[in-house]
């Protein structure tokens, strides 16, 4: 007796859509949150422009790296960050958004989150308007830094600068 090659053909389909996930292409591994964050930065530090042509993260690139969410450090997500200043072995970073935070920056400033806008650059790939926010300083980990995304050039780094300070004088 011959098999119904319909039949086999539905097997054959169903079998192909249960392995689907596992044989398409892998995506870069999204970093995990580190064992220990310290917590966000709170001092004083030397805000520097220094990005060099290599793939090591500098101050004044945009780098792609896990930011914990301010509510839980234990928790959080890959995003970009621009990296502004050194603390020791950490690098200081600013969190980035591609959200327009000009149509609610009076709820954003009652919230105590100020932002600069910084324009389009070759760290977002779809070419949206960004925006970073001046007055969250995070602690990153240099090898926890997922890929360099670009960098800012002196004048945009010059704005970012003067909302730090802005709001930590």
């Amino acid at each position: 007796m011959t098999p119904n090659p319909s039949g086999w053909q539905a097997i054959a389909r169903a079998i192909a859509k249960a392995i689907k996930p596992r044989l398409s292409s892998p995506r870069s591994p999204q970093p995990s949150a580190p064992k220990e964050y310290p917590g966000d930065f709170t001092g004083r530090f030397d805000i520097v422009y220094d990005p060099h042509p290599d793939q090591l993260p500098d101050p004044g690139e945009v780098v792609w790296t896990w930011v914990p969410y301010e509510e839980d450090h234990t928790q959080g997500k890959d995003r970009p960050v621009v990296i502004v200043g050194r603390d020791a072995a950490w690098l200081l970073a600013l969190p980035m958004t591609s959200k327009d935070h000009d149509l609610d920056a009076a709820q954003e400033a009652s919230e105590g989150r100020y932002w600069v806008d910084i324009g389009t650059g070759d760290w977002d790939r779809s070419g949206r308007s960004n925006e970073v926010r001046v007055n969250r300083v995070l602690r990153v980990d240099p090898h926890r830094v997922r890929r360099t995304a670009g960098k800012l050039d002196q004048s945009r780094f010059a704005e970012v600068a003067k909302g730090i300070q802005e709001h930590f004088a």
